[in-house]
This record gives structure tokens, sequence and C-alpha cells, in this order.
């Protein structure tokens, strides 16, 4: 009997091929596996009809454990056998099936870490020791297929030891494309923040040391370049958050173990199982009240973003040092994608740090951490996707008929290929703002249509007129002859909630910052209910409109959006802002003219936000008063309320459909000093929470639908998405999350191309 397999899905950079290979010889077959130029594979088998049965059984129930197995076409082939052996071929270009896809970079294996300790091992203490089941993927492909000289390994010619291992079948490193050692592999180096080489035998463990004293280092990882500092030496963080212009944004942290991470964080079952995942993600964990890092790590929150290392670098960076962790951040100027590459790394950081530790292996594609948190010790959510899950598809109930792009928003921007029942997102781009991220947006994009083997029909994007990704979805459709679809920002955050979950309808609340509404009203507190395949959706409910003065200088300065509803309460407000003067860059002269502006009710917006009541409510409390990052003032916000009770326990006020928030706003200013600001906080959350479900639960009833859901960027507050859970729960109804994308605007490109794929 001969049989041809195609094999579809993540196949390609998993140790696969030797895998199939060992099968095939373990069965009896004769024949032969290799990959193809759309990131699938292909295998002939020749024998007798049970084995090869027991063969495809095999390739299912113990294929390799980042293999992902989507399809198998299977042919049965007419004429004598040809083989007498089972071979893995020369990859070919030919590949006419979209849907496979590289994997995600891994973290290093504990069999790799093992040998990195071992005396006798070759590759004892060698930085890139990897092997079949970890190391790059995604970071390191040029092109398809999966093949040495389709990587950023192609520049570094196997040594004859490696050659051998490579080409041995018992060999673990058996066709394993990332092989390298001492002797033929990239190599690390030390050099000032000049670039002058530092000669020293062991660069790795010397930067650890150098961490430890309190210098400042630039270290090249696998998709970019880490900023990387003490967390306990205030100086060196001053000076970074100097030099950063970070002066309140906190730091990522990498901790050297499980237990170092315990002894300063609260680590609940779902966090360890995160930490410890072959993905390696930052995983944001509540801090104990005995916490060794300096509070300049994370000013003002309840919690650090922290990660394991996921490279042998950076095990051997804690070698000869005693600090547990150290600062480990993103290397990007504001706003701009992160550093990839080493002349790069010079010109734009060279004045922020001290030395620079750099290898000389090319970063293919650059892909920032991911970033993840644990809500109520159930639901992990993400908050930035990327090293360790992009590119892999999200896998669709219904299958589009149509090759969808999606584009994303402005902000923490993704973008998306919608092929038959796959999705794919990219790695996290950023705010699309300047000229290097606009680029960097639109090489992703190519990349991923490339690896996916998928052309463009149509291209969706954000309805804002003035979005950078608007005026390229324009271009992009003009230039190529494609559907142009302009997606309702709030609606696309709805779908890709319905979309992820496998739901055929859905009442979304939808809660972030802005979006701009169908008429180019400021929405941001929407209740929406979306029916899968249908194009237009209803909004049934939102939070009351309230002054959105100064439009984005209000989103810098809350205490112009809580002027907006404390005016609206009753409140004075001109007293109000002027006792607050400081904390407006224009001091007295402006809070008198924010006065002037809300007695005259002319010159502004009004916003339904519930992102900027949480703002404004963090101004009143005075938890915050300017946000220097995206978030800044609701973060601190739920900092403080996870310390307090909810005493004021206020029912939602909702009439016609509309969520009051000006009486919320005067209740709290006038409990401002009678009552402990945690509690304050807490009450402004829970009153939201319950309030976003009774509008949700009405909308529910009315469409007789038991799905309700939350979204957008404010449903990455645990606080408030426990309380609408509860109350939605309680009501009989199912409550959704996200689960495999951001809840917010990474999470929308997936929702933009499922809603285009309805037009």
């Amino acid at each position: 009997m001969r049989v041809k397999l195609t094999v579809l899905g993540i196949v390609q950079g998993v140790g696969f091929r030797p895998f199939v290979y060992r099968t095939a010889v373990n069965q009896g077959l004769v024949g032969y596996v290799r990959n193809r130029g759309d990131a699938g594979v292909e295998i002939l088998v020749e024998g007798s009809a049970q084995n090869i049965e027991r063969f495809m059984a095999v390739l299912i129930e113990e294929k390799p454990p980042r293999a992902r197995i989507e399809q198998i076409k299977k042919t049965e082939l007419q004429g004598v056998n040809q083989y007498s052996s089972f071979s893995i071929f020369e990859s070919v270009q030919e590949g006419e099936i979209g849907g496979s896809i590289i994997p995600a970079d891994i973290a290093v294996c504990n069999q790799c870490l093992g040998e990195l300790c071992d005396v006798v091992d070759r590759r004892q203490d060698y930085f890139f020791i990897t092997c079949t089941d970890c190391g790059p993927r995604f970071t390191i492909i040029d092109r398809l297929p999966y093949d040495r000289e389709n990587t950023a390994m192609h520049e570094f010619a196997l040594c004859n030891a490696c050659r051998e291992e490579y080409k041995n079948p018992v060999n673990r490193r058996f066709h394993a494309q990332t092989m390298a050692c001492p002797v033929c592999g990239p190599q690390v180096y030390l050099t000032t923040n000049k670039g002058d080489p530092i000669e020293i035998g062991d660069p790795v463990r010397e930067a650890g040391k150098l961490l430890s004293r309190g210098k400042i280092l630039a270290i090249k990882g696998y998709g970019g370049f880490h900023i990387a500092a003490s967390t306990t030496l205030e100086a060196p963080l001053l000076r970074l958050r100097e030099t950063k212009h970070r002066h309140e944004k906190p730091f990522a942290v990498m901790a050297k173990s499980l237990e170092a991470i315990e002894e300063v964080c609260e680590v609940s079952t779902i966090e360890r199982q995160l930490l410890v995942s072959p993905q390696r993600p930052i995983v944001l964990l509540s801090k104990k009240k005995i916490c060794d890092f300096s509070g300049l790590v994370a000013p003002g929150l309840h919690n650090i973003g922290v990660m394991l290392p996921y490279t042998a670098l950076h095990y051997m960076l804690f070698d000869q040092v005693d600090d547990d962790a150290f600062v480990m951040t993103s290397a990007n100027p504001a706003n701009q994608p992160i550093v990839k590459d080493n002349a790069e790394a010079l010109r734009v950081l060279g004045e922020s740090v001290d030395y620079f530790l750099f290898h000389n292996r090319r970063i293919a594609q650059r892909c920032d951490d991911s970033v993840m948190r644990v809500h109520n010790n159930a639901d992990a959510v993400f908050l930035r996707r990327g090293r360790g899950y992009a590119p892999e598809p999200i896998r669709l109930k219904h299958r589009a008929g149509r090759c969808v792009v999606g584009l994303g928003g402005e902000l923490n921007n993704t973008v998306c290929v919608l092929g038959e029942d796959r999705a794919f997102i990219s790695q996290h781009i950023g705010d699309v703002e300047n000229l290097e991220t606009r680029a960097f947006l639109q090489e992703a994009l190519s990349h991923l249509q490339y690896l996916t083997n998928t052309q463009a029909e149509v291209v969706a994007c954000d309805m804002h007129p003035k979005f950078t990704t608007t005026q390229i979805a324009k271009e992009m459709a003009e230039a190529r002859g494609l559907a142009l679809v302009l997606v309702q920002h709030h609606y696309a955050h709805a779908v890709a909630l319905m979309a992820e979950q496998g739901l055929d309808s859905l009442v979304a609340a939808v809660c972030d910052g802005y979006g701009y509404g169908l008429g180019g009203e400021a929405w941001g507190g929407e209740i929406l209910h979306t029916v899968y395949g249908l194009s237009e959706f209803s909004r049934s409910a939102h939070l009351e409109a309230q002054p959105f003065l100064g439009g984005d200088l209000a989103s810098r300065y809350p205490l112009r959006m809580a002027a907006g509803i404390l005016g609206k309460a009753g409140v004075d407000v001109e007293a109000w802002l002027i006792k607050n003067r400081v904390h407006l860059p224009h001091g007295e002269g402006e809070a008198k003219l924010i006065a002037d502006q809300l007695t005259s009710g002319r010159g502004f917006v009004e916003t339904t936000s519930c992102g900027r009541v949480l703002d404004a409510a963090a101004a009143v409390l005075g938890v915050c008063f300017e946000r220097s990052y995206e978030g800044e003032p609701a973060l601190k916000l739920e900092s403080a309320a996870l310390l307090g009770r909810d005493v004021l326990g206020l029912e939602p006020i909702v009439h016609k459909g509309v969520l009051d928030t000006t009486q919320l706003m005067g209740t709290v200013y006038e409990e401002v000093g009678r009552v402990a600001v945690e509690n304050l906080a807490r009450s402004v959350h829970a009153y939201l929470g319950r309030g976003l479900a009774e509008l949700a639960i009405q909308t529910a009833e009315a469409q007789k639908t038991r799905n309700v859901g939350l979204t957008g960027g404010v449903a990455c507050n645990q606080l408030l998405t426990g309380y609408m859970r509860q109350r939605v729960e309680a009501a009989g109804l199912d409550f959704y999350v996200h689960r495999t994308v951001p809840a917010g605007d990474g999470g929308i490109s997936l929702g933009q191309v499922v809603a285009a794929s309805f037009s």
C-alpha cells in the first residue's frame, strides 16, 4: 500500500520530521518526509495497510509537545512501491495550502539546561544552547520552508561534531535547525556603551556582575534588546527612568527561579503554570507586604510584571551574583518598536546604558515579551501577545469565505490575517504614531501573509478617519484593488470576543478609553448586541455621556475629566480646581479656563468612556493626577481598591439604558476625607461593574440570549470584571472574557477581520 499525507498545522520547527522518521522506521514503513513551502509537511509511506493506519494514529497521539496538527490530507497512490528505506528528503519550495505556520519561540528546555551545567558536555556554558524542542523559531525565520538556510542561522556553518549530531536519527538534535555549539555557533560579547569591545573570558556572567554593581546594560535576546538593571539599587533605576523618560511606567522583572519570585510575590497555581510554561510570559503578580524590590520598579502599583529566564544566557546572568532578580524591560524609544539590530542599539541606546551584551546572530523578526494577568485565580488574560504565542493561529468555529487582513487600531496595535477558519494575529506592534512603527506594521503584515501563504481579498480597519492604520488600509485597498471595510472600534472588540469564544450571539459590555462612534462620538462604555454573520449591531445602552474637556488633554490630565463630572453633580468646580492647580500644567489660569468652559457649555464634546470615569475617580481621590503611560490613573485606582472594601454599597442608577456616573462621582467627592481612599476606590469599581452587568442583563433578556461578555481595555481590570461576572452569573447567564487575545486594542484586529468577513 502507498499513501501520501499532507500535514497542516504547526509542524515545522517543532521536531516533527525527526519524529515522523522514527515513527515510520518503528512501524516498518519506507518512503520519505519533507517540509513544504506552505509550512506544511509532506509524507509518503509504503507498507502494509495495518502499519500505515498505526503510523497515522501515532502521528496524532504521540506528536512532539510543541506540534499542533490541524489537518491530515490522505491520498492513496497507485503503482508499485518505489522506496527501500525511510528518509528525510530535502525540502521543497512548492506549497499551495494556507493555514500552517512556524511556531512561536520556545523557552530553553530542561535537557539543554542540564547540558549547560555539565562539565563534560561540549556545550557547557554555551549561551545559545537549544535543540528540536526549544529555542527561537518565529524570530529567526526569513523564508519557508523552515530549514537552516532560510533562517538567521544560515550564516553559521556547522562544525563536524554538530553535523554528525544533525544527521544522527537517534540524537535529540537530529535535524535541529538551531543546532550550534561554541565552535560553530553565534558568539556573545560585551562592549562599552560606545561599542568598544571588552576582552573577557565570560562576558555573560560578567554582565550579571555589572548589573549587581549598579550598572545598566542593554542585552540582546531572541526578539530584541532588553534594558537591564538592579531591582534593589535606586541609583540605576532613577537614572534609567530619567534617560528613558519613564517616570512612573512599571518595569518588567526577570527572576532567577520560581522560588525567588515566591519570596516577593503572591503566586497562585495558574500563575505558577504560566511562569514555568514553555512560552514564559511576563505575569503580573501581587507584591507581598514585604518585598525587597525598590519602589521605583513599579511605582504606585500593587503588582509587578515578572518572568522567568527563557534562554541559557538569562540563566547564566545569575550564576555568580547574589541578586535573585533584575529589571528586564523592553528596549525601545518612546512609542517606537523594540530595538533588534546591533548598530541600531548603539545609536539609540548608547546614552541610556553603561554596557552592551551583544551576540552576532541576526534577529529576523522583532518580537516583544508577552504580558498576562490572572483574574480571580481563574481567568488568564493577555495584556500583550508576543513572544511565545505569536503568530500561532486562533481556530474559529466558522469558516470565512474570503481572506481578510485587519490593520488593528492606533494604539497597542497588532495586525491579523484571516484564512478559512484560522486567524493569525501578529506579534505586538505598538502605537502607530511614527514612521518606524508604521514600517514595522507593514513588515509584520507582509511577513504574516507570506508565512500563512495567503493573498488578501479584503482589508479591514478602524472607522476613525485620522488613524494612521486607516490611511494605510485605504492605500493598500487602492494599490492592490482590494475591498475596504471600515469597522466600528467597539464592534470590533465585541466580535473578537464572540469569535474567540465560538459564540453565535453576544451581549458585550465594551469599555475602554476612547473609540470613534458611528456618528463620530467619543464612545467607550457601550452595551452592544452582536450576531455572528450579521454585519450590523445594535447599541442598546451605555454609560452617561460626560464632558470631555480638551480631548487628549483630558486623557492626560484626569482633573479635567473629573471637573466635568463634578460640575454636573453641583460641585464648585473652580474652587476645587484652584485647590488642585499644582496638578494642572498652567496652574490657576488653566483652572479658571476649564471652569468657564463648563459654565458656558461650549467648546467640548462628551464621552461615554468607562476608562475616563475611572481616570476621573483617580483624580478625585488623589490617586493619580497625570497619565504618563497608558492606563496609569485606572491602574493606580485599581491598586488602591484592592486594599479596600465596598463601604458605600451603591446600587446602579439606570435610566432608559444609561448608567449614571454623575451621582456616583458626586457621592465619592462628598465622602473624601471621611472614608478611606481605598474603600472609595473599591466602591467605584463595584458600582461600575454592577451597573454594566445590569445594562447587559437587560439587553440579554430582551434579545433572548444567555451570552454576556466584557471586552475592551477596561476588561483587564480584575475588580470590575469580578463584580460584573458575579451579577451576570447570579442572573443565570453565562459570562465571557478573552482568553487567547488581548481584551484591549491588541485584540481588535481579530474582530476587524471577522466582522469584515460578514460583509
